[in-house]
């Protein structure tokens, strides 16, 4: 891990930093590039690849008519085998440039964990912490990347199986064990390999449904529990050890989530059977892997007891596990009657395949002849590791048995929790219906504001009937989905125990009763009993809201204090551990008020969040919603991490992972194991060490004084565009946003429903990605050079020098601006302008070119540099080399949105123009990666 106290702008990109895997790289590339011509001319003739040449060649000439001349003569099959001709190319690069990727960093002497560890270690000699803080700061760490299915990964899950095997064989090959005449062997299968990825269609025939998406996740999370995190959690108990502190078996350093299956806001595709259906798969696949790892261990744990002795608990479960599985235990006592471990895991896996059978069959459980939840099962495996410690067998106890122990905490039996995130309205339509029904309110619940609904929330949490009753619900109404919704999610806790749904997010949380509506409803299916004043609450779910534009989080600490100052509410907090999770939303405030008023109103907000927390008695579990992009909330997550303000991560924190972001962390194994250390090491450092304001108290208020200036004139600057009249039209023209819902990568509209089209109603994600599609990517960077200016104007030129040396909110934040910047390019975008927008709107694009080259000229001023990307040459030289690439398929793509708007209104495209028009988006997504 970098110093944090170094900028470091390579960690804010993905490609290698060095000459020497540069070249590597650049060797890999060559070949498979190679390889690729070949496939090209096997199945489209000489020709073909003779015309990818010659657009190659004139991509490279500063004037670019000739290229779009020749362009404009191709006819729509021809454009559709360049369009894939490029994009094949850019797939081979990406996954090559991973494996080259982690071969760097992992040549690094010590690893991100060894160093957090180190830090500590540092501290803990020096008197900083001591060891008890250190312990039981531990004890609540915990991890949690959430796997999302928002629609921003354009490569199907065939493509990208093809893609890993083919950077297995390149592993192999440069492998320099390697024997001479495995040279020979591995160009034969990259050149099948790369052909087969050429006879592959790109683009998905059908838009997935959320199963579709939930088997991408369990893709990834299959690869991630097998492959990486049995390693990954015994590198922390080792390096914890050798700084004497030791985790409990029970923790959860390392867990998974998914929204697929429980986004429910704005996509009607995810109803309660789909839910149900999704995490019946899930468990299927969590049961499968959790079965194949125990019977791995099993062919090791051969201690006899005629070596070795089991203790009397061990050996009394295994007398109940008799009686309890007869047939089991007279199959496996003859030959393994004295091998006390094997014995309890060879009960251990029968079990786990009879819980795997009884969910298939929604038969009931049997106590002790499968398990009802993931309790059962830890507790199986931690007597298995008490008597092996019992006895002195630590090697084993602390091998591969806390290793099989920290997979199954990690993974549970679902792979991953599953999250529900629903409208605040549906919830207000829903009570709406059964007060109006009781008719006892002074006017309808519809018509009552905030505070009013508050107080009628609030008095009704705080009685004890049944606001439902006897009376039936209309089985049509908003009444019926929300109950349906959470009566759902209590079958899902009976059925597969208290992990598989934790947390409720409230999308387009305004205030108090937002929160208050969904605790009402959930009290109604038996979700939640507030108890009373002599019993405790019980909550077998939480509720998180979610703050998504700047005015939101910046009410977002007075919400939390009206929340927890509920003596209802804070006893559903107190029923759940004392936690409460809050989500920050990136993409909606930056698409609201740009990406400077975003990044800085959220960071106040965590601080604010912390404080209230602390005053309450609260632990902050701080749910972060970054998209890929820099202008959702993008960018390393270890150095986001280290960034937040100080006290804010006391343990627990989740962060999303989306879109293509998912593949290029995790498509390769040995990387994912990299990019999720680097993610927990930072997760490690920040909770025990970050606890306390280092800064003087002067010192950060200038700071905040500086980012309020940056902030307030960059959210001028950006609103002055996005709410210009001709902002949307010259988005629409400029981009090819309105082809983006015909790629088939989601199951989620791209639009809001029952809008009148304008940009409110047009979902973060399409806003990002077409912008990026133009190379303008106006949301990474658009009014952050007005606000530089403006802290500059006002004599702030050195605070801003000073903050970016010494702050890491503030590096990590101009760092990622600084690699947006250098991905866009407005004169790729010019064409599109010239080719495609009316004169009317053009104009709005000189505003554009004015603020980019404010933006350059100031962020090269802070950060003290001649051009962008100065202290990184070979990544500039990686991003130079994708432009020369990425140029003619925008050329392309040109002249295809041309043609496709030439259709007369009310007739579709041909098939193949609109094919061709798809694979150029799937291209740039390709070659700029980080899309949405």
């Amino acid at each position: 891990m970098a110093d944090t106290d170094q900028p470091d702008v390579t960690r804010f990109a993905t490609g290698v930093s060095s000459d020497e895997h540069h070249a590597a790289l650049r060797a890999s590339v060559r070949q498979l590039a190679a390889l690729l011509g070949e496939a090209l001319t096997r199945h489209e003739g000489p020709e073909l690849l003779e015309l990818v040449e010659q657009v190659r060649a004139l991509a490279r000439e500063p004037d670019d008519g000739a290229l779009h001349d020749l362009l404009a003569g191709v006819d729509d099959d021809t454009a559709v085998v360049l369009a894939r001709a490029f994009t094949g190319y850019f797939q081979l690069v990406n996954v090559t440039e991973q494996l080259h990727r982690w071969q760097e960093v992992t040549a690094e002497d010590e690893g991100p964990l060894a160093v957090a560890v180190e830090r500590i270690g540092k501290a803990l000699a020096d008197g900083s912490v001591d060891v008890d803080l250190v312990t039981d700061v531990l004890r609540r760490v915990e991890y949690r990347p959430v796997f999302t299915a928002h629609p921003t990964e354009a490569s199907r899950r065939t493509v990208l199986r093809l893609l890993r095997k083919i950077a297995d064989v390149v592993h192999a090959a440069e492998d320099p064990r390697a024997r001479p005449g495995d040279a020979e062997r591995h160009e034969r299968r990259l050149a099948e390999l790369v052909d087969l990825l050429w006879q592959t269609d790109e683009l998905r025939i059908a838009k997935p449904d959320p199963k579709d998406e939930a088997r991408t996740s369990l893709y990834y999370l299959g690869q991630i529990a097998r492959r990486v995190v049995p390693d990954l959690l015994q590198e922390l108990d080792r390096r914890l050890a050798s700084i004497g502190v030791e985790l409990p078996p029970t923790a959860r350093p390392l867990r998974f989530g998914s929204w697929a299956g429980g986004d429910r806001d704005g996509n009607p595709n995810v109803t309660p059977q789909v839910t149900l259906e999704v995490l019946a798969l899930q468990h299927d696949t969590g049961l499968r892997e959790l079965v194949a790892q125990v019977e791995e261990i099993l062919t090791e744990v051969s201690a006899s007891t005629r070596v070795v002795s089991a203790s009397e608990e061990l050996l009394a479960s295994l007398e109940e596990d008799a009686q309890a599985l007869p047939i089991t235990y007279s199959t496996i006592r003859r030959l393994n009657a004295e091998e006390p471990y094997r014995l309890k895991l060879s009960f251990v896996r029968v079990r786990l395949l009879r819980t795997r059978d009884r969910l298939a069959n929604a038969t009931a459980h049997e106590p002790g002849r499968d398990y009802l939840h993931l309790g059962e099962l830890v507790a199986d495996l931690c007597l298995v590791r008490d008597s092996m410690l019992a006895d002195g067998d630590r090697l084993t106890a602390d091998g591969s048995v806390l290793r099989l122990l920290r997979t199954a905490t990690a993974i549970g039996t679902g792979m991953a929790t599953l999250d529900v995130r629903e409208h605040s309205e549906k919830h207000h339509e829903a009570l709406a219906e059964l007060y109006d029904r009781l008719g006892e309110l002074e006017r309808p619940y519809g018509e009552l504001d905030h505070a009013a609904r508050t107080e009628v929330l609030s008095a009704e949490m705080a009685g004890r009937r049944p606001l439902v009753g006897a009376g039936q619900v209309p089985p049509d109404g908003p009444a019926a989905a929300s109950l349906g919704l959470l009566r759902t999610l209590r079958t899902a806790q009976d059925t597969y125990g208290p992990d598989v749904v934790e947390t409720y997010i409230v999308s387009m949380t305004h205030d108090v009763d937002d929160l208050f509506a969904v605790v009402v409803l959930a009290r109604e299916a038996g979700l939640i009993d507030l108890g009373s004043d002599d019993g405790p609450a019980t909550a077998r779910i939480g509720f998180a809201p979610l703050f998504e534009t700047v005015a939101e989080l910046e009410t977002a600490g007075p919400l939390l204090d009206a929340l927890l100052g509920d003596p209802s509410y804070r006893r559903v907090v107190a029923a759940r551990g004392d936690v409460q999770e809050i989500m920050l939303g990136y993409s909606d405030s930056s698409k609201d008020a740009g990406i400077a008023a975003s990044q800085w109103q959220i960071h106040r907000a965590q601080r604010a969040l912390r404080d209230v927390a602390q005053r309450h008695g609260v632990l902050l579990r701080l749910f972060h919603g970054r998209g890929g992009s820099v202008g959702r909330g993008g960018g390393p997550t270890a150095e986001a991490i280290l960034s937040q303000p100080n006290g804010s991560l006391d343990g627990p924190i989740k962060v999303t992972e989306q879109g293509e972001v998912i593949s290029d962390k995790y498509l390769l194994p040995e990387l994912g194991r990299w990019n999720l250390e680097n993610a927990l090491a930072a997760v490690v450092e920040a909770s025990v060490l970050h606890r306390d304001r280092l800064l003087p108290r002067e010192v950060l208020d200038g700071w905040d004084d500086t980012m309020d200036v940056v902030a307030g004139s960059g959210q001028t600057a950006y609103r002055a565009l996005v709410r210009d009249p001709g902002l949307v039209g010259f988005f629409v023209a400029a981009t090819p946003v309105d082809e983006l819902g015909k790629m088939n990568i989601g199951s989620r509209p791209a639009k809001r429903p029952g809008g009148d089209g304008g940009l409110d109603d047009l979902r973060a994600i399409p806003w990002v990605f077409g912008w990026t599609q133009s190379r303008i990517i106006l949301p990474g960077w658009y009014g952050v050079g007005s606000g530089l200016a403006a802290a500059r104007e006002a004599g702030r030129e050195e605070v801003l020098r000073e903050m970016y040396a010494s702050w890491p909110f503030f590096r990590t934040f101009l760092s990622n601006v600084q690699m947006t910047l250098a991905k866009t390019d407005l004169d790729i975008a010019a064409r599109y302008v010239r080719t495609l927008v009316d004169d009317d709107s053009a104009a709005l694009f000189e505003k554009v070119r004015e603020e980019h080259e404010r933006t350059v000229a100031e962020v090269l001023a802070v950060t003290g540099q001649e051009r962008l990307l100065e202290g990184a040459p070979v990544l500039r030289q990686t991003l130079e080399l994708r432009d020369s690439y990425l140029a003619p398929l925008h050329a392309l793509q040109v002249s295809l949105l041309a043609r496709v708007r030439q259709v007369p209104e009310g007739e579709e495209p041909p098939a193949e123009l609109q094919r061709a028009l798809l694979l150029t988006i799937n291209g740039i997504a390709a070659g700029l990666r980080n899309t949405g």
